[in-house]
């Protein structure tokens, strides 16, 4: 939280000062989110708490799968 901070104007410049343009994209996340999922399928994992994270970032993608994952603090 200090050295990516989700919130602007809060320690060091990230994505958030700057309309969470840049860094790493909403869109990716979800595909990583995605990725890690299916890994803890095919190793028998039950990952609830993995599976919410999935399904909130899918829906926000929907629309803002370029900004900066950390702009998801904006629908929460």
């Amino acid at each position: 939280m200090t050295s990516y901070c989700p919130v602007p104007g809060v320690g060091p410049i990230t994505p958030a000062d700057n309309g969470y343009q840049g860094g790493f994209a909403a869109g990716l996340m979800l595909k990583d989110l995605k990725l890690a999922m299916e890994a803890a399928q095919s190793a028998g994992a039950s990952t609830p708490l993995g599976e919410h994270a999935r399904a909130i970032y899918e829906e926000f993608a929907q629309e803002n799968a370029a900004l900066d994952f950390s702009a998801i603090i904006r629908s929460l």
